[in-house]
């Protein structure tokens, strides 16, 4: 081929880097791929905004997007804009026309992953995501090629890097949830809204992402569990530290021990820093897999930010334009398995559990006695004199089915000699 022809779908952080390395490395990348890669147009949504410090050639701009994927000459289309639509719709043009693509769409996939690689194969063109989950951390490429030949067990992983700083400062500083934020958000880590990071809508769609890739299995961001970091506070992270353990949002994918279902999760929870996840800080990502015959790995690397992601994109980009100079297909969506998802309530975890009881007699007894009455077995318990008529009883357990465990914390905030369940934070790792 004489060039591959991209069309590049966004001008934000992300793909001004990608349109900047597309230039500056144009020689190496041309020999990786086979054959020049070749900017064909950019689209934007507004024109009259100066863009002349990205070094684009102004003629490539265009507002007319769904134009821009439909053309004959674009061979390969990178989608960087984000959200469902009209993402959804132009990708899916872009394949009828026979354009590869390239996203980092990680909401989208998570919505309708198996739907965009249906219309890839119907159409017979490529679709690669590498940048979608943990930025430029190689992650999806092993789980859906190095381990193909492996059974994966478990996908235990941080991949939000603006929670994961503020609850490292939370942790190393003593930064309350609320100052973490706003120092977060000084620095470019957190979004001015940042919902999606913060109730972890994010991670979860990253952990569907990761879920459907290492068990084979059709998983949407809705059938994960998602629990954010909103409620975690200062006493939380201290009794972290007085347990040897470290807060983090973690998302979790498990596949079951018969193999026929799969738990998909994301919540903070307490994590021995003995573990190697617990030494990942500030906005860093990294996710922790263990597979049957390779054992244990770990990624690590920036999960966000314009030069990491691009760097991630351009991989893809690469790997779809040597295949076009090919004529081959890369890997396919692979969903044979269609493992059953499994709800929350029937994971297996422990939790660590904070009470404000009345000092006397009899309260131990009482608070054990729900537990007991719900199957679930105690394996410390401290208590600290608050007051000359209050203490605090915190309360690790052994595994349990978090439905069990719920129905525990809610028949121990009924007690009497209960005045308040102070917190409740699951455990892992162990």
């Amino acid at each position: 081929m004489a060039s591959v022809r991209v069309a590049l779908l966004g001008c934000g952080v992300v793909g001004t880097e990608i349109a900047r390395l597309l230039d500056e490395h144009a020689d190496d990348l041309a020999a990786r791929a086979g054959a020049p890669l070749e900017l064909a147009g950019v689209a934007v949504r507004r024109l009259d905004r100066d863009r002349t410090a990205t070094g684009i050639d102004p003629s490539l701009f265009t507002t007319d997007a769904a134009g821009l994927v439909s053309r004959d000459d674009v061979d390969l289309v990178i989608e960087v804009i984000g959200g469902i639509e009209p993402a959804r719709t132009l990708i899916h043009t872009a394949m009828e026309r026979g354009a590869s693509v390239v996203t980092a769409n990680k909401a989208l996939l998570a919505e309708d992953g198996v739907g965009l690689h249906t219309a890839a194969d119907k159409h017979g063109v490529d679709l690669y995501y590498e940048a979608a989950v943990a930025g430029a951390i190689p992650l999806l490429r092993p789980l859906r090629e190095s381990l193909a030949g492996d059974r994966i067990q478990r996908v235990l992983g941080i991949v939000n890097g603006t929670t994961n700083y503020i609850l490292d400062q939370m942790d190393s500083v003593g930064s309350g949830f609320a100052e973490a934020l706003e120092e977060a958000q000084s620095l470019g880590y957190a979004e001015a809204d940042p919902t999606a990071d913060v109730e972890g809508y994010d991670a979860a769609a990253k952990a569907a992402i990761l879920a459907g890739i290492a068990f084979h299995s059709p998983v949407g961001s809705g059938d994960v569990h998602r629990e954010g970091i909103g409620d975690v506070t200062a006493a939380d992270v201290a009794s972290a530290k007085a347990m040897g353990s470290v807060v983090k949002l973690l998302a979790i994918c498990e596949l079951s021990d018969d193999a026929t279902s799969v738990g998909v999760r994301v919540h903070p929870a307490m994590l021995p820093r003995t573990h190697p996840l617990a030494g990942v800080h500030g906005a860093y990502n990294a996710v922790f897999v263990e597979a049957e015959a390779a054992g244990q790995l770990m990624f690590y690397g920036p999960g966000a930010g314009g030069a990491p992601t691009a760097g991630a994109v351009l991989g893809d980009v690469v790997t779809a334009a040597r295949n076009r100079v090919g004529a081959s297909l890369g890997p396919r969506g692979s969903w044979y398995a269609d493992r059953r998802t499994r709800p929350m309530g029937e994971t297996v975890t422990r939790y660590h559990i904070s009470l404000d009881v009345d000092d006397r007699p009899g309260v131990l007894a009482a608070v054990a006695a729900v537990f007991a009455e719900h199957g679930v077995s105690i394996e410390t318990v401290r208590q600290r004199v608050e007051g000359h008529d209050d203490a605090e009883l915190v309360v690790v357990t052994h595994s349990a089915t978090d439905d069990a465990l719920t129905a525990t914390v809610d028949d121990l905030d009924g007690l009497d000699t209960v005045r308040a369940v102070l917190s409740v934070m699951r455990v892992e790792g162990e």
